[in-house]
């Protein structure tokens, strides 16, 4: 269907802005007759033409868009000054987890301000690190990033994934790391794969390549295995796995430690998998498969000779570790090596001859030392209230790495000596944010069926609680994912200005287990977001802020989140940030990997689901009523949740909205989802959503 005599006039933005609110020209939006029947309703989609993204017509109104809302952020008089001290407060060094391959240590770098970090290596953790890869070269404005690695387990090669303006499709390069030179390897149209080395090659997941005018947005179908050997163009790869008979179904390959057995986990949506174990040693052996449905998750932590240590959720919604002998595989004959406990088990590592695990407590981390058995042996301690984001850790080595991190203080990296039972700090960020100025509270507060639900603030010491604080609070409450402590760089410019930076604990997330994820899944979706308004709720009746002081927030899932509340609760807060949202429910899994969501969410192809979609929305529930400042955020190369959705939403929201506060989309030229988003992009946006926060909340900067 194309659009003809699309109106994008009166780009004249005119302003009345003392102490004002901004009087806003918005562009003219075409409006299209389309309407579609869902199991006997109509449901109307005006602007079905923004869905494709690569229109002349769809490029002039998302340039006329960006044009009203960087007018608009530029008579905001401290933008600059915001941005500088983003950039002030992002310059620090930063050190990822170590981790160990062959004789070296390798680790990705950031001197501060670099677009993306580096992968260096050290021969001891003394040496200085010398740079095996830079990503900041595979482009010169920085929107090419690494996206997945893997080191041989001798050393010697590096296999890289390279992903360009944000966008999940991944080219496979190869670097000699004793040459230091890159091999005449490539291979192309790689997503959502892992990169598992075998002897003189690798294993990998792939599409077919797409038809090229719909690149970003055609559907994602029958995801094979394949193996590359080094030196061998991409067309002689080996085929190793696929289902023809389901096109919706992924594929991920991984190779255990000893190289001796391929483990093929498969999976219809982001839950759940089959799993599949091969043995390499022996040419003539079969695929055997260990798990042939996807009910639950498993990850396979290690193996020795052919017993293999399972993580996984089977009859254990707060997970257990199990052991599974490929002589006799069946369920009946898993051995609980770490069986589930009250708190959630977040994973497993052997270390030498032991295992670490790592628990979520009240959402804040915990680690132990265990015997090869399973039995505690004594508690690894943490500093205080964190989060533990990575551990380092094999067999062959009698020691580990692992980072914690906090709300107010930045990532930093552990050694823990196995002999010895003790761990030494080997990496503190220099960050110039004064964290012994904050303190975190954790609190629990009901949702609306009485569910008690944690949250976290974060706040200046000796606040007043006079109910007129800034406060931002943060969401996301979907797919299995835990939002625990972290820290955000640029949360640091909210916090100093006396903001409170909150984040619940909703529901639909992993905090506790399958069973939390589940209770905040398709028809029981409204409990997330009944979790969140009483959050804010919450935040109000406590005094320490108003609905004119909130702000709220959330990405991707937590986009949804954003758009559902306003559309439920338009007064819920003064400002509204939805980032990279999924907005239009009813269309979702026409794009990209989209169908994969719908163990979360639904599918409007199923009439029972369809209602309980319908119900909540956000693109179909916007009403001619006053909605909050909203800035929506989106990047037109995103082909995760595809800008459609945010396009379509904010064209809606502009016509429908009858408040003075501004509705503006912001539309990131050459940026994805986020993932790989150079720092430089990073710091511009976090500096205009930041700036639309403090002046549509009142603050001074």
């Amino acid at each position: 269907m194309r659009v003809s005599n699309i109106h994008l006039l009166s780009l004249l933005f005119t302003f009345l802005c003392l102490n004002t609110y901004c009087q806003i020209v918005y562009p003219e939006t075409q409006t299209v007759n389309q309407t579609d029947v869902y199991h006997g309703i109509k449901v109307e989609d005006p602007y079905r033409w923004l869905e494709d993204d690569r229109s002349s017509e769809t490029k002039n109104w998302v340039e006329s868009e960006n044009k009203v809302t960087n007018d608009y952020l530029s008579q905001i008089s401290y933008r600059n000054k915001v941005k500088d001290r983003l950039t002030t407060l992002w310059n620090y060094d930063k050190m990822s987890t170590p981790f160990k391959k062959g004789k070296f240590f390798f680790s990705f770098r950031n001197n501060g301000l670099q677009n993306q970090s580096v992968l260096c290596s050290q021969l001891s953790l003394q040496d200085l690190p010398e740079v095996i890869l830079d990503p900041n070269k595979l482009s010169d404005d920085g929107t090419s990033s690494l996206n997945g690695m893997e080191i041989s387990k001798d050393g010697q090669y590096l296999a890289y994934g390279v992903s360009k303006s944000g966008s999940d499709w991944v080219e496979i390069h190869i670097k000699d790391l004793l040459t230091k030179k890159d091999l005449v390897d490539v291979v192309k149209w790689v997503k959502f794969s892992d990169i598992s080395w075998k002897g003189n090659g690798f294993y990998y997941s792939r599409y077919d390549e797409p038809l090229n005018e719909k690149t970003f947005t055609q559907r994602n179908e029958f995801h094979k295995v394949y193996y590359h050997t080094i030196g061998k163009p991409q067309n002689e790869d080996e085929l190793i796995y696929e289902d023809k008979a389901h096109a919706n179904r992924n594929f991920s390959a991984q190779v255990t430690h000893d190289e001796n057995f391929l483990v093929i986990y498969g999976s219809e949506t982001t839950s759940g998998q089959s799993l599949i174990i091969k043995d390499l040693s022996n040419p003539q052996s079969q695929l055997v498969s260990i798990v042939p449905d996807f009910s639950n998750n498993y990850s396979v932590i290690d193996n020795i000779g052919n017993q293999f240590y399972v993580y996984t959720n089977y009859k254990a919604p707060r997970y257990k570790l199990v052991k599974i002998s490929l002589n006799n595989p069946s369920m009946d004959n898993w051995e609980e090596v770490i069986p589930q406990k009250t708190d959630l088990l977040e994973g497993v590592s052997f270390c030498g001859n032991k295992l670490i695990s790592h628990y979520l407590v009240n959402v804040s981390s915990r680690m132990f030392l265990h015997a090869i058995n399973g039995k505690v042996e004594k508690e690894i301690e943490l500093p205080g209230i964190c989060k533990v984001n990575g551990i380092n850790a094999s067999r062959e080595n009698d020691f580990a790495f692992y980072s914690t991190v906090s709300f107010t203080n930045p990532e930093e990296i552990y050694f823990y000596d196995l002999r010895a039972c003790i761990s030494r700090r080997i990496f503190k960020p220099n960050c110039s944010f004064e964290s012994t100025k904050y303190e975190t509270k954790q609190v629990f507060y009901k949702s609306k069926d009485g569910t008690p639900i944690s949250m976290f603030m974060t706040y200046k010491k000796g606040i007043v609680l006079d109910g007129n604080n800034p406060c931002f609070v943060f969401g996301y409450g979907g797919f299995n994912i835990s939002y625990t402590p972290e820290f955000r760089i640029d949360r640091a410019v909210f916090l100093e200005a006396g903001g409170i930076y909150c984040v619940p604990n909703l529901r639909g997330g992993g905090e506790y287990g399958e069973d939390w994820h589940l209770s905040g899944t398709k028809c029981k979706k409204q409990n997330v977001f009944d979790d969140f308004i009483a959050a804010c709720d919450y935040l109000v009746e406590q005094k320490y802020t108003s609905h004119n002081k909130l702000a709220i927030h959330g990405r991707s899932n937590g986009g949804l989140l954003i758009g559902a509340v306003i559309t439920q609760r338009p007064d819920i807060a003064k400002v509204a940030i939805p980032t990279v949202g999924v907005l239009d429910m009813l269309r979702f899994h026409l794009f990209t990997i989209g169908r994969a969501w719908t163990v979360d969410y639904g599918c409007s192809e199923n009439k029972e689901e369809f209602e309980c979609l319908y119900k909540y929305s956000p693109l179909h529930h916007i009403q001619k009523i006053n909605y909050p400042a909203t800035l929506i955020l989106t990047g037109d190369h995103d082909d995760r949740v595809v800008p459609a959705h945010s396009f379509k939403f904010a064209a809606t929201l502009q016509k429908n909205n009858t408040s003075k506060n501004p509705t503006l989309i912001r539309i990131d030229v050459n940026a994805g989802h986020g993932s790989g988003k150079p720092t430089d992009k990073q710091i511009a946006e976090f500096a205009d959503m930041w700036s639309f926060v403090f002046y549509n909340l009142g603050m001074t900067y």
